[in-house]
């Protein structure tokens, strides 16, 4: 892993977003967080993060509709989403925008690490 790597989290519970952040940055990532899919898309600029770990069901935009509309504005970026509801339909909308992987809250810091490594593996290599 390197260093330098950004990972942006998004998820509109504050505690949840908190504890990924903290999470995340304990594994020497550094991170940028939101609490909504409008929040990313305000942001997007010339930067793009090396990975993105986002909840699923949030208000407004869900994470598999800010994924398509990322892909769309032609950023192709690793992402993990993260829901506590999982489904066979949400299973085939998160991998058919691309998804690395579809983790079940609540996370396992050695899963969610994991996938990171996976995903920003694959994106660079």
């Amino acid at each position: 892993m390197r260093a330098s790597q950004v990972i942006w989290v998004v998820d509109d519970d504050p505690s949840v977003r908190s504890g990924l952040s903290t999470l995340l940055r304990s594994f020497d990532y550094d991170v940028v967080a939101f609490e909504s899919a409008a929040e990313v898309l305000a942001h997007t600029g010339d930067t793009q993060p090396d990975c993105i770990v986002s909840d699923v069901q949030m208000p407004g935009l869900s994470g598999i509709e800010l994924s398509v509309r990322l892909i769309e504005n032609g950023w192709h970026i690793p992402t993990i989403f993260i829901t506590a509801y999982p489904t066979p339909e949400l299973h085939r909308q998160a991998f058919a925008t691309g998804a690395c992987a579809l983790l079940i809250k609540p996370l396992g810091a050695n899963d969610l690490a994991a996938a990171i490594e996976s995903a920003t593996s694959k994106s660079s290599g």
